[in-house]
């Protein structure tokens, strides 16, 4: 059986990791890079950039290149967080059929996951090269607060990648794992996982005892990370522009393109250092049609009052798991630090204050959740066997009650596997069925919650009004695969059904993406068109294992069809 590879899918950068002998190993690209930007792009030839190459390009391709699709996959375009990505980014999101948030291409609609795939699949190539064998199977890391639909659409990535995710595995839980927490005690510990990475916020809380990492509550913001931080920067010179010259950024994708990369340069200086400089010539011109030039000197201190909104929103999800773990604050030895923006000094102030004492800063963050999933791979392969993951739900799973009512069946943070019973009775005077609808989430308004699907079982009895009784049961196996049955007590008869949640793509439409990008490589192949000079190695990604996708009318997002656009520009750093 070939190597199982650990990927960390990051919504800025990614990077994989494979378990040898001395331990788990980040995998460098043939040019050196330990990690690949997570950006993809289409150059006017048809080709697919990913990477380094479609990073240089991005400024003067600005509509046709994607930052930051982990952010889109499984939403839906009207969410309050890809309404707000949509003001800043410099390509399109469009509505799908079902809603989804999809990205336009050069007239075409692609979805988060086919874009996603690119990336997946740039790391496959990684490892094939730096492994010297084929790479089919691997251990896929996604936040913790992903939920149901998130995870599945990440597979579905995989799958057109032409990998297997054997595991999808919470992004803290695998950075305890990399970090070595089981080797530091003998004895129980309990600690925190703090991961904000560049789109998404995960809080953990673990014990960790002979080998057995246990989660006890997990928690976050999926819609929080580092690109927000270089929104707000974005979005305040943009204004600071159109105050003293009246000229809107936001309608000059090239414009908007290089003053976003030169705020997440920003951002980055000030894990260092206290101030920064924008020096952008011939940014855009003026109403008088003369070269606008920006030279901005940016303090630390007035980036972090633009942005301390985001910073508060931090507090809330710590609190929520610290109290749901029942863990006392003292009990928490060791706060891990895991993702790029805990670089930040005032990020790091945030945990000391929340937790009361300093967090570890001993692994490299941008690398720590890889080497987690490759040792997690390790252990799934046989090669290992010295820690046992113990997870938990990230959110509530229950059935809608009434027209609009949410009862919660499984709570979240229930560890898995997990399995629930419950009893119901009808409700009318002979009454024919009984149908059950499941939801996961947190409102007591169960439309404001995530539908995964519903049971339904026929052919009841004839009885009065609660007499004839109906157990439903519901569990959740250790890869949180829903199994759902519902029997009916007094003659046993059952319905079921297994939940594996849509990640917004059918399997037609997989294979679809898969066929079409099999036949665009072979005229690739046929008829090679010269490469565009990048200023430096081309990421080509046109392969047999990842089609290319134009979703027809079964997918419904090709153009503006299925609901329009989501209102603006969008891009994600």
């Amino acid at each position: 059986m070939s190597k199982i590879i650990g990927i960390d899918l990051g919504t800025t950068n990614s990077c994989v990791a494979v378990l040898d002998d001395r331990g788990p190993r980040v995998l460098a690209s043939p040019e050196g890079e330990r990690t690949t930007a997570s950006v993809v792009a289409w150059t006017a030839g048809g080709e697919v950039l990913v990477g380094l190459p479609a990073r240089r390009q991005a400024v003067t391709n600005a509509s046709q290149t994607v930052f930051g699709a982990k952010r889109l996959i499984g939403r839906k375009v009207n969410s309050d967080d890809v309404t707000w990505l949509a003001r800043t980014a410099s390509y399109r999101v469009v509505a799908a059929a079902n809603g989804d948030a999809w990205v336009r291409i050069a007239g075409q609609a692609k979805s988060p996951q086919e874009i996603a795939s690119h990336v997946l699949r740039r790391m496959r190539v990684i490892a094939e090269a730096a492994l010297g064998e084929a790479v089919t199977r691997a251990v896929v890391t996604v936040p913790a607060y992903f939920d149901e639909h998130q995870r599945q659409a990440t597979r579905d990535a995989g799958t057109i990648a032409g990998l297997d995710i054997v595991r999808i595995l919470n992004e803290p839980t695998a950075a305890a794992l990399a970090y070595g927490a089981h080797r530091v005690s003998e004895q129980r510990r309990t600690i925190a996982v703090f991961d904000l990475g560049g789109g998404t916020f995960d809080i953990s809380i673990m014990t960790v005892d002979s080998g057995i990492f246990e989660v006890l509550a997990t928690g976050g913001d999926s819609a929080l990370g580092g690109e927000d931080w270089d929104r707000r920067m974005v979005e305040r010179i943009a204004d600071e522009l159109f105050d003293h010259h009246r000229v809107d950024l936001m309608q000059n994708p090239v414009a908007l393109g290089r003053l976003r990369e030169a705020c997440e340069a920003a951002k980055r200086a000030f894990a260092r250092q206290r101030e920064a400089w924008l020096r952008l010539p011939f940014l855009a011109q003026d109403q008088a049609g003369a070269p606008l030039n920006l030279e901005r000197r940016m303090v630390r201190d007035e980036v972090e009052g633009w942005t301390k909104e985001l910073l508060d929103r931090l507090a809330a999800p710590c609190r929520r798991v610290i109290a749901d773990s029942g863990v006392a604050l003292d009990d928490i030895e060791e706060v891990l630090l895991v993702g790029g923006m805990t670089r930040w000094p005032a990020v790091q102030a945030v945990v000391e204050q929340l937790f009361g004492k300093k967090p570890s800063k001993g692994a490299n963050p941008d690398e720590v959740v890889a080497m987690g999933a490759a040792s997690y791979a390790g252990i799934l392969g046989g090669e290992t066997d010295d820690a046992t993951l113990l997870d938990v739900t990230p959110h509530d799973l229950g059935i809608k009650v009434g027209e609009a009512g949410f009862s919660v069946l499984i709570p979240r943070n229930s560890m898995l596997p997990v399995r629930v019973r419950k009893l119901f009775a009808t409700t009318t005077p002979d009454q024919k069925f009984v149908s059950v609808e499941l939801y996961q989430g947190e409102h007591a308004d169960v439309r404001k919650n995530r539908r995964l699907g519903q049971v339904t079982l026929d052919g009841l009895p004839p009885g009065p009004s609660g007499n004839v009784k109906v157990e439903l049961i519901l569990t959740i196996d250790i890869e949180s695969i829903m199994s759902v049955t519902a029997r009916e007590l007094s003659t046993g008869k059952e319905a079921g059904v297994t939940l594996r949640p849509t990640g917004g793509l059918s399997q037609k439409e997989i294979v679809e993406i898969i066929s079409r990008r099999r036949a665009e490589e072979t005229e690739a192949h046929e008829q090679p068109r010269p490469r565009p000079d990048t200023g430096g190695s081309v990421s080509r990604v046109l392969t047999r294992d990842m089609p290319a996708m134009e979703p027809g009318a079964d997918a419904g997002g090709g153009g503006d069809s299925g609901g329009g656009d989501s209102g603006g520009n969008k891009d994600g750093p």
